[in-house]
């Protein structure tokens, strides 16, 4: 290339030629025009939502862990332990002090609502919203959802509020960009970028979760903040954070605005939520349920118990049924069955698609409301283990009266009795534990050990499929035990 520059125009020309052959089957050298709605820079997002996003201070009275004893009456002795006169209790006769924290909101409506979290505001005396500029309302509570860990609050500015759009958080991809505001460890309003790191997570903190798991840094005072794509609009309210050390290790979470603003809208227009429910008790189908099954690969939940008088059964659901979609929607773990029904509408006839003894059918569910309490709620007659008409590591024994009384089981619980189970067996593995009673086996109910013995000769390059009752928890589930 260097001597073709060298000899003048012509040559120039020449490589002109090569470089307009070569370049339309290379890489684009510069970014492509972006699409129509996108915005170009990470400062556009940030111009477009920053404005919209703010800090939250609350003051809530908590009961005092001070000291309370007649000798801190003495003047000199409340001057030794440096305490003021007003705190010679730990705030007061009443036991009571005044605790400040911070968090972080998004204003959605011209008009002042504000979304944020439950925990944030949960039982505050006083709510001080600070927008950018250090403008500054008391605001009040419209509503809360602590299941969802969502409340909706309000405040008055006398003007039209910057706000943000609502994005759709079903859209959302693995590795797409996000970004993260809010007020972490009470600094001031702040910005993180990262990547949606996985969806529909479920870490124990809420009754209903379908979270959004990010690497954008989330710390302390981010909650109840935005979570954003880049088009600048709201697809998550960030919620918690997993961190050995209290601060951001790239693993955050937010609530999708699929769900939280559904919970909104109820909050806004009746005051509360209303959950549909459908009355059965699901577990998830791992590989050996599936095989056990003989399902092509492990999908949907399998229903372990249907409780009487409720919309499961009444519309004929059976324990032992595997649910694989409502509504259309494939369902792959308890907790998305429960986000799913819990999100439907009260008195929704949902449509359920299910596998029962292997065959597909379809099943309509007419859906009612949650009950309000549900809201927040050896010898001879023993067989050794080893043989082959028993499962590896496992000795049971027959249900009789005495055995009943000593282990205190329900009058309407017949099985067999789990003696033992070695703690290297795929019985143990699989969950089977001593105390439990074996109620089924591949859908045949064993009530002597006959039965028992019986039902085991069958299959054995399949996994046993068992109906168990487990008497701390006091309800059935499903194992597939591998032979």
């Amino acid at each position: 290339m260097k001597s073709l520059m060298r000899r003048g125009p012509a040559a120039s020309a020449l490589m002109a030629l090569v470089l307009a052959a070569l370049i339309p089957a290379a890489a684009p050298l510069f970014a492509q025009p972006v699409a129509a709605g996108q915005l170009r820079s990470y400062a556009d997002v940030a111009d477009l939502t920053m404005p919209a996003v703010v800090n939250i201070s609350t003051d809530k009275v908590v009961e005092s862990g001070g000291l309370n004893h007649p000798f801190l009456d003495d003047p000199m002795l409340r001057r030794f332990f440096n305490m003021p006169d007003d705190d010679i209790h730990g705030g007061g006769n009443n036991n009571e002090r005044v605790e400040h924290s911070l968090g972080s909101g998004v204003v959605i409506s011209a008009d002042g609502l504000i979304i944020t979290n439950n925990h944030v505001v949960e039982n505050a005396s006083k709510i001080v919203v600070t927008f950018m500029g250090d403008i500054e309302y008391e605001a009040e509570v419209i509503g809360t959802d602590p299941p969802t860990d969502v409340a909706l609050i309000k405040i008055d500015a006398g003007e039209e509020l910057p706000f943000i759009r609502i994005g759709d958080s079903g859209k959302l991809r693995l590795g797409d960009q996000v970004m993260a505001i809010g007020n972490p460890f009470g600094v001031g309003q702040s910005i993180s970028l990262g990547i949606v790191s996985a969806l529909g997570r479920n870490i124990g903190l809420m009754d209903y979760a379908d979270l959004i798991q990010t690497d954008a840094a989330i710390n302390r005072g981010n909650s109840g903040g935005a979570l954003v794509n880049m088009q600048g609009e709201l697809v998550g309210i960030n919620a918690a954070i997993l961190s050995s050390s209290g601060g951001s290790q790239g693993i955050g979470f937010a609530i999708p605005t699929a769900m939280a603003m559904r919970v909104v809208d109820a909050l806004r227009t009746v005051g509360e939520v209303q959950r549909a429910y459908l009355g059965v008790l699901p577990q998830a189908v791992d590989q050996s349920i599936a095989d056990a099954l003989k399902m092509d690969r492990p999908r949907g939940v399998l229903i372990s118990q249907v409780n009487e008088d409720t919309p499961a059964a009444r519309a004929g659901l059976q324990y032992g049924d595997v649910i694989l979609t409502v509504d259309g929607k494939e369902i792959r773990n308890p907790s998305m069955l429960r986000n799913v029904i819990s999100l439907s509408e009260v008195g929704h006839e949902a449509e359920l698609e299910i596998l029962r003894d292997g065959k597909p059918r379809k099943v309509m569910v007419r859906l009612d409301r949650l009950p309000d309490q549900q809201v927040a709620a050896g010898g001879g007659n023993r067989a050794e283990p080893d043989s082959d008409d028993s499962l590896e590591g496992v000795t049971v024994r027959a249900v009789d009266a005495r055995l009943r009384a000593m282990a205190n089981l329900p009058d309407d619980v017949d099985g067999i009795y789990v003696v033992s189970v070695s703690p290297t067996s795929n019985a143990a593995r699989e969950g089977l534990a001593e105390g439990d009673v074996i109620q089924e086996i591949r859908g045949q109910k064993v009530a002597s050990l006959a039965d028992y013995q019986k039902a085991l000769a069958g299959d054995k390059d399949r996994p046993v499929f068992m109906r168990v009752y487990k008497p701390q928890q006091r309800l059935s589930i499903f194992i597939a035990v591998p032979r």
